[in-house]
């Protein structure tokens, strides 16, 4: 993986120190997102934890929503994947293991992510994670920040940039699917 440099963005939480920006990719439209959602999917197991940063709009919820879909397999692109907003989690079952996506926008409090289980679930199933800088810094050490942003001039447009802890297992997997591997 080579170095990229790391968009700022002062609304959205630094990465804890040591992570680094590993990769970046330009999906030109929902589509590519969709595409690249599909590439990942087979590549994660349980304990494995993205955390999904980006403005309003930015495209997280999109980008959970076709990997979710992804990893229930064969006719899980009509499946039914609402978003966490108002629950804070929703839960899957899937052949890859349990998945659970979160949306932490609404709490106020780090410790409140604990009360979910979200802790004890990065441990034994996939986790997406909207919003994580409400748990800054505490995020997981085998985690992997995926940051959208949207283009100027490319209202469909995103960039993505994945950052990581050097040596992840994790980002590596994620960066060869961005590579199209």
């Amino acid at each position: 993986m080579t170095a990229v440099p790391l968009p700022t963005d002062p609304e959205l939480a630094a990465p804890p120190p040591g992570w680094v920006p590993c990769a970046r990719a330009v999906l030109p439209d929902p589509g590519a997102t969709e595409a690249l959602a599909r590439a990942l999917a087979p590549r994660l197991a349980p304990g494995d934890t993205l955390l999904l940063q980006g403005q309003l709009g930015a495209g997280k919820s999109h980008f959970a929503r076709a990997l979710v879909r992804a990893l229930i397999g064969p006719g899980g692109e009509t499946a039914e994947v609402p978003s966490p907003t108002f629950t804070l989690v929703q839960v899957y079952d899937t052949p890859a293991g349990e998945v659970w996506h979160a949306d932490l926008y609404r709490l106020s409090d780090p410790q409140e992510a604990v009360e979910l289980g979200l802790d004890a679930a990065m441990e034994d199933a996939i986790c997406l994670v909207e919003w994580p800088d409400r748990i800054a810094p505490d995020w997981p050490a085998g985690a992997v920040s995926l940051r959208l942003a949207a283009m100027p001039g490319a209202p469909d447009a995103r960039a993505l940039t994945l950052v990581a802890p050097p040596g992840s297992d994790l980002a590596t997997r994620v960066a060869a699917a961005m590579e199209g591997r």
